[in-house]
């Protein structure tokens, strides 16, 4: 099982932005490299990359987005839509000192950090995406097409964007609800293949009502879920689902930017069991289109959502043999 990594070169700060103050933990020297986790994490998501990155010669920051741990958290939901996010990306990089950055992003932190790329070309120099694939803004409005999956069962994207609604079912026992929730997406742990069940919400029930509860994964020890249960024991999930209620507001906002390409070099690594790779195949098949500087797609076989915890060495060896490669110098 990796095992947290000591932390004595952890160097925790506060930046000061616009709507108030976001907390990172950085380590090393050199050029940029910004880590954006998802949900439900933190910044400790990236706690095997950041000696990595800072013994290879780069200067790690993994982010608390805005709504986790110590960084900021607006009671509006309208506070937590993307061009928020993207503003806090680029407030970030100039709070440090850097002209641009390398953003890395998981799960949410895809998103984030290919909207960075778009919209913020000038503070993002290339941008590596785990779990979940770029896909540039289509027609339809996400509420349409997260009613239109699962026919009488809810989609669980669907279930967080109601106020309160998932709130009522996670904070009573965050710590349960987490171990449960990584289970169900963790390669060594999810369900059989072609199970979904755990993704949507039957009938009167609750999303957690289908966790795996009987088996723990092996990247997840008993002081890693601590550490998520007291974040968000403290914290609350509320900022942390707004990303999700903002889903319409974001696909209004960005008429634009539909059909849009990345052209920043690009990075993607995903796990075969992740639903993520397999629900969106067809985004992945579209790269050469969306992503013209994809510099390699690497599924990593056998391996869930949680790629960065669930496989941080083979992660590591991938992002640090492509950051080498943007700058051989």
């Amino acid at each position: 099982m990796p095992q947290p990594v000591p932390s004595p070169q952890w160097t925790h700060r506060l930046v000061d932005t616009p709507d108030g103050r976001l907390h990172l933990v950085e380590q090393g020297s050199g050029p940029l490299v910004l880590l954006l986790h998802g949900f439900p994490e933190s910044w400790y998501s990236w706690r095997h990359q950041l000696p990595a990155l800072a013994a290879a010669g780069y200067r790690a920051a993994a982010l608390d987005l805005r709504g986790y741990g110590r960084s900021v958290r607006p009671a509006a939901v309208e506070a937590y839509d993307m061009a928020a996010h993207v503003a806090d990306n680029a407030a970030v990089i100039r709070a440090l000192g850097a002209d641009d950055a390398v953003l890395v992003g998981h799960d949410w932190g895809s998103p984030i950090a290919a909207h960075t790329a778009l919209l913020r070309p000038d503070v993002c120099s290339a941008v590596a995406l785990l779990s979940v694939p770029y896909a540039p803004r289509g027609p339809v409005r996400p509420s349409d097409a997260f009613a239109a999956l699962g026919g009488d069962e809810e989609f669980y994207v669907r279930y967080f964007q109601e106020p309160g609604r998932a709130e009522a079912e996670i904070e009573p026992d965050v710590r349960a609800w987490l171990a449960g929730f990584y289970a169900s997406l963790s390669g060594d742990t999810m369900p059989p293949d072609g199970s979904a069940g755990h993704f949507f919400v039957p009938p009167g029930g609750r999303l957690s009502d289908r966790f795996v509860r009987d088996r723990t994964p092996s990247w997840l020890g008993e002081s890693e879920l601590d550490f998520y249960a007291g974040e968000f024991a403290r914290t609350g999930v509320t900022g942390a689902l707004n990303r999700y209620r903002n889903a319409d507001r974001d696909w209004a906002a960005t008429a634009d930017l539909e059909g849009a390409p990345i052209p920043q070099p690009s990075l993607f690594i995903g796990g075969t069991r992740d639903a993520s790779t397999t629900w969106l195949a067809d985004a992945i098949a579209a790269f050469p289109t969306t992503l013209p500087g994809l510099t390699a797609t690497h599924l990593l076989d056998g391996c869930g959502h949680w790629v960065q915890q669930e496989r941080p060495d083979e992660v590591n060896r991938l992002l640090l043999e492509w950051l080498r490669g943007l700058d051989p110098a």
